[in-house]
């Protein structure tokens, strides 16, 4: 039995979305893997999923148009019901953006770049 419906990883360079889907995927802990460019489109996609399905979000800080920041906002706004697993992917290494994370309660944890197989599992 797998421990997610889906995670969804919203980063917007194709190669570290590609190289975390192969690394999860081995993991086998999901149905399914999913990766947006946009995080808008991810938040289109979540609208799409039951909140009964146990979702995992890998999500990046710095992207344009809408950043990581703007997305948990939106997500907030718009998906209070849902119970989903949120955890911040980025090559930031500033101590606030982690701080910032945190004041975040759907926020379960904050991952800097490069995603290992030892990082993943600890925040499981």
């Amino acid at each position: 039995m797998y421990q997610f419906y889906s995670i969804i990883l919203v980063d917007d360079d194709p190669i570290n979305n590609l190289i975390n889907k192969r690394l999860i995927s081995k993991m086998n802990i999901a149905e399914q893997v999913e990766e947006y460019l946009e995080a808008e489109k991810a938040l289109e996609r979540l609208a799409s999923i039951s909140p009964d399905e146990k979702t995992l979000i890998l999500l990046d800080i710095n992207m344009p148009v809408m950043n990581g920041w703007d997305f948990l906002n939106q997500y907030l706004e718009k998906n209070k019901h849902r119970k989903d697993k949120i955890i911040m992917l980025s090559s930031s290494i500033d101590f606030q953006d982690q701080q910032k994370a945190k004041r975040y309660d759907c926020v379960d944890g904050f991952i800097e770049k490069p995603l290992t197989p030892e990082k993943f599992k600890n925040l499981l």
